[in-house]
């Protein structure tokens, strides 16, 4: 962790900047009628899970470049983890991949405790092949035409399952690069019905009544014809076929460069199907970039639903980054999006609803659109600092992060790790 020194010495040089700041926010929200208190408090509660993986560098589709201090297992994933937390106050929770990070839930539960971490949703891995899986993914899992193959994925998603309900998770997330990638390969009609047959196997697994199975949709890759699991409108079917525990959830980087993923949030709320999110920015395709590096408007967007139907009876979705870091330290770029991430929902907090909902009714385009952008426009960074100091944490993370010499400290405990890999992590 970082030295609470090094810690009270970065929030001492950047307090007085920083309650200047925030009391002269505090004043032009006033005159909108707006409690910068209560926006901070919602913000201060506010949490997004990291992935475990995402602190290892990531990797192109065909390089890999290994950075410094890379950690060797999920208990040196969780110190990361838990530095970024500290230094943020916005990533309370740790979402696991299996087999990745197999270890005794005895153990995960001590390391979390150390870092002052909990587990947020398992993820099963079954689009590349293991050592302890003797039957290969290679032309698929949970649609494979080989029934014992289907089997071997069915049964490690349920073991997932039981780990996960050890050591305190609720939800299991099933993502799987099934598909095809040459027209006739599969039949379609029947891939889909072996994934659904699969599919159901492990709803009938889910713990209890407060579990949940997210079911994760994305255009192509590694398939590139045709993926079974491919859209949100497919993903809707599967949480339909499924039952009430089965709900969908939307990486921001998994559709097409053109699609409107907020409008595809309003559906999923709609309906009750919104599972959760898998944050990240993209220019192209799925490139996995640091939230908000892209199109922070189109964060907001997305954010501006959530809040639209926060007080929705039973309405709880599961918040999570999933990037990956080529070319920057990875707890850095995880730090960034989680400041980020909490960005986009406190402008959305700041939008006026009412207003917004009259010239919605008056057909008064212009102004329901400069409605939304009036509250993204307004710099919330004070809102974010102030949270993150009374609660303990740091002003400025990046900076405290860097005084703290972390990455050097660890890069001298951990051996380099060899170059060269191909593939994303």
């Amino acid at each position: 962790m970082i030295d609470a020194d090094v810690l009270q010495q970065s929030n001492e040089a950047a307090e007085a900047d920083l309650r200047a700041d925030y009391d002269s926010l505090g004043e032009r929200l006033a005159r909108r009628g707006i409690d910068i208190a209560a926006v901070k408090e919602k913000v201060a509660g506010y949490g997004v899970a990291v992935p475990s993986w995402g602190v290892g560098t990531g990797g192109t589709r065909f390089a890999r470049f290994p950075g410094q201090g890379e950690p060797r297992h999920v208990f040196d994933k969780l110190d990361d983890c838990g530095v970024i937390h500290q230094l943020t106050g916005a990533t309370p929770r740790v979402s696991l991949h299996i087999p990745w990070d197999d270890a005794d839930p005895s153990d995960l539960l001590a390391k979390a405790e150390q870092t002052g971490l909990g587990f947020d949703a398992m993820n099963s891995n079954t689009f590349q092949d293991h050592e302890s899986h003797p039957l290969s993914y290679k032309y698929g899992s949970l649609s494979h035409t080989d029934a014992a193959v289907r089997r071997q994925a069915v049964e490690h998603n349920l073991y997932v399952m039981e780990l996960g309900q050890k050591i305190g998770s609720k939800a299991l997330t099933v993502w799987l690069g099934d598909g095809s990638n040459f027209p006739g390969q599969v039949n379609m009609t029947r891939q889909f019905e072996r994934y659904l047959e699969s599919t159901k196997e492990i709803y009938k697994g889910l713990p209890g009544g407060d579990w949940r199975l997210f079911t994760e949709h994305k255009i192509f890759e590694p398939a590139f014809y045709s993926t079974v699991v491919q859209d949100w409108g497919t993903n809707y079917l599967i949480a339909q076929e499924l039952g009430p525990q089965a709900q969908c959830l939307v990486d921001l980087g998994h559709h097409a460069p053109t699609v409107n993923i907020e409008m595809i949030v309003a559906r999923l709320i709609q309906f009750g199907k919104l599972g959760g999110f898998h944050f990240n920015d993209s220019k192209y395709g799925d490139d996995d970039l640091d939230t908000g590096s892209i199109d922070p408007y189109r964060l907001f967007l997305v954010f501006n639903e959530l809040v639209d139907a926060a007080d929705t009876p039973g309405f709880d979705p599961a918040h999570m980054l999933d990037q990956s870091h080529n070319v920057t330290d990875p707890i850095e770029s995880l730090m960034m999006s989680a400041m980020e991430v909490q960005r986009a929902y406190a402008q959305a907090l700041l939008v006026d609803r009412r207003a917004l909902a009259g010239f919605q009714d008056e057909n008064d385009a212009l102004m329901a659109s400069d409605t939304l952008k009036r509250a993204f426009r307004t710099d919330v960074e004070p809102i974010l600092a102030m949270a993150r100091l009374e609660r303990g944490a740091a002003i400025d993370p990046i900076a405290a992060y860097r005084q703290g010499g972390y990455r050097a400290r660890v890069a001298a405990e951990r051996p380099q790790s060899a170059g060269g890999g191909g593939g994303i992590v």
